[in-house]
């Protein structure tokens, strides 16, 4: 089914058109709330949210864009809100996969954590910290930084979807990393 034929069945209220649409892009919706948010359960309500606003504004989708790009601004835009509003912190796994790549959301729920408490109190701190410092992003390097390490998108989608140039996208990232390891360089040594 073509992206134009699917908005069409769904604004005639074709609930299997809908379910379709949920069901293709549900993944990629709550791992980019997810990113944002940094709580699983969060992130799932959040997505949730997504798609109501998504059935109740489709015939606002003008199709300048692609329909993925569309659901990565109104997840982006329901998480911000929701962050702001609620103040929800999460965590994540380790420092080397904020650097690294990977499917954070996927590591975090399959994590295993060490049967010594010493040890896991250990990692509550570190992955604390990690939060912080990604909490402290800017908005914008925040969500350049989030659709790049969990999404692993191009530049150039990222671009269409905060609606700025690639080159933008690629000095957000770069600042975001660049005050990330400043951050935790700065932790690590405290913590020496």
């Amino acid at each position: 089914m073509n992206e134009k034929d699917l908005i069409q069945r769904i604004r005639r209220g074709d609930e299997e058109a809908f379910k379709w649409l949920v069901d293709t892009y549900q993944v990629m919706v709550r791992n980019t709330c997810y990113g944002v948010v940094q709580d699983f359960d969060e992130a799932e309500d959040v997505a949730q949210e997504v798609f109501i606003k998504v059935f109740e504004s489709i015939d606002q989708f003008r199709g300048d864009a692609r329909l993925s790009t569309w659901l990565y601004r109104i997840a982006l835009n329901k998480s911000l809100n929701r962050k702001k509003k609620n103040k929800f912190r999460g965590f994540f796994s380790k420092l080397s996969e904020v650097f690294e790549g990977g499917s954070i959301v996927e590591q975090e729920r399959t994590r295993v954590l060490s049967d010594q408490p010493d040890e896991q109190m250990e990692s509550r701190e570190a992955m604390a910290q990690i939060r912080d410092a990604i909490d402290s992003l800017p908005d914008k390097q925040k969500q350049a930084f989030v659709l790049h390490k969990y999404e692993e998108l191009p530049h150039k989608e990222i671009a269409e979807i905060m609606q700025t140039s690639i080159s933008s996208v690629e000095s957000l990232i770069f600042r975001a990393r660049k005050e990330l390891r400043k951050q935790l360089l700065t932790l690590y040594n405290q913590h020496k």
